[in-house]
């Protein structure tokens, strides 16, 4: 049930879009993060000794 939000309907639903978005690209930029650290971590690895 949406709650009637009368003349700031429009400013409120573009404050949610934008809050959607950053949380996206945020997640979006972890997520890429964390493959990157992981291939790092994959090279590192497989470049060094076994000790």
């Amino acid at each position: 049930m949406m709650p009637d939000l009368g003349a700031y309907a429009f400013e409120v639903a573009l404050a949610y879009a934008g809050s959607f978005v950053i949380l996206v690209v945020i997640i979006g930029l972890s997520v890429m993060q964390a493959v990157r650290a992981k291939r790092l971590l994959d090279e590192t690895e497989r470049r060094s000794p076994d000790a």
